[in-house]
């Protein structure tokens, strides 16, 4: 007897969405057995301290549910950290709830404060979560380009942005895919753009210990007016090489992380205990966030000199742990075009700046990934050298 059965017809919550090029290049940097410098991880290990720290914290019996928003010892650190960097004093009971990666905290920020209808500022380039966030809770995102070339925010166009029905603006420092940094004068502007409005800041400060040149990183939690309506975001993975991890944090005023919590608790509930005690002892000793600018702005000067001496130009690398190229003198290509080649033809590969804007804008740019070993980098800088 043959039997049939009937598979559900299903309308996407995403229909835009298909396969990331993160993927897609990674896939293809496996295949053409290239160097890959287009996904942003770290390809050396983490502090083996940090891995005792957890083990230890495993061996000793903390492997069950810790509390909903974090363990305590974990909250009273981060909000030490922040305190000690740029001045601002959350309370761990209500101010901070630990996050299962950067990308959960951002989702769980707008499903909490985004209602249906609500609109969204987001800053093109931007990360490619935002918009499909946005859309599940309901929201529209609008776009509103930085400045092409130099990627600054410009605040005349994102004032023209504003409507009765903006409920929030995402803000990316340091800027992933550009490298560029806001300044304490484009936090002001933000701050008096946004003055007597009820507009919420999503601050995505994942890269805040990759700021290079002695400049300091300014965080919305340095503005006690922008503060007051922000959630600011970042990570673990990023800050102590271990992205596999996925553990980060958010910082809000008590109101907007109530709501922050009520969402939390349903889609992770919270994350893993012995990871937490780990890093909690492990970020005791602030030289291994504070030495991380000298860390990577060594790694950055390296691949920067080697790329001089190629056909690529420069553009500023301020922070994070991306240099953006000018690929025009090699070739006439799209973005994803020229990718697929450098990965398929000169064995690296690379990320499309156009895959990070909604219209698919083409400058002739690529993004490297540098957070890499020495040898991993001069390789690449080989193989870019022969074009």
């Amino acid at each position: 007897m043959n039997t049939t059965f009937h598979t559900p017809a299903v309308t996407s919550r995403l229909p835009r969405v298909g396969t990331t090029i993160f993927t897609v290049m990674s896939a293809l940097a496996q295949q053409h057995n290239a160097v890959n410098l287009g996904q942003g991880f770290p390809d050396f290990d983490c502090a083996p301290e940090l891995l005792d720290a957890v083990n230890a914290a495993m061996r000793s019996g903390l492997n069950q549910y810790p509390p909903m928003a974090g363990v305590a010892v974990f909250r009273e650190a981060i909000a030490a950290k922040v305190a000690a960097l740029y001045g601002h004093a959350y309370d761990p009971g209500t101010e901070i709830t630990v996050t299962a990666g950067a990308t959960q905290a951002i989702i769980t920020a707008i499903l909490a404060l985004v209602h249906p209808g609500d609109e969204v500022i987001v800053l093109d380039p931007c990360y490619d979560s935002y918009e499909p966030n946005i859309e599940l809770a309901g929201g529209v995102a609008v776009h509103v380009p930085l400045t092409p070339g130099t990627f600054a925010p410009d605040f005349a166009l994102i004032k023209a942005a504003i409507t009765p029905r903006t409920r929030a603006i995402i803000v990316n420092t340091p800027h992933n895919p550009s490298a560029t940094v806001w300044s304490a004068a484009h936090m002001q502007s933000l701050n008096e753009l946004l003055r007597g409005t009820d507009i919420v800041v999503i601050a995505d400060e994942v890269y805040e210990h990759m700021v290079f040149d002695g400049a300091l990183h300014q965080s919305v939690a340095r503005f006690p007016e922008l503060a007051q309506r922000s959630v600011v975001v970042s990570s673990f993975g990023k800050t102590y090489h271990v992205t596999g991890w996925k553990v980060g944090y958010a910082a809000a005023p008590a109101a907007l992380m109530a709501e922050f919590r009520k969402v939390h608790q349903f889609n992770v509930f919270t994350v893993n205990t012995p990871m937490q005690y780990g890093l909690a002892s492990f970020m005791a000793d602030a030289s291994r966030h504070l030495d991380l600018p000298a860390f990577y702005q060594r790694k950055r000067d390296l691949f920067r000199s080697g790329l001089a001496q190629t056909r690529f130009k420069l553009l500023p690398s301020a922070g994070s742990y991306f240099q953006c190229v000018d690929y025009s003198a090699i070739s006439d290509q799209t973005e994803e075009a020229f990718c697929r080649w450098l990965t398929a033809e000169a064995g690296v590969a690379a990320i499309p700046v156009s895959a990070f804007y909604q219209s698919g804008f083409e400058q002739r740019l690529a993004r490297f990934c540098f957070a890499k070993k020495d040898q991993t980098l001069n390789l690449a800088l080989e193989r870019l050298a022969r074009l």
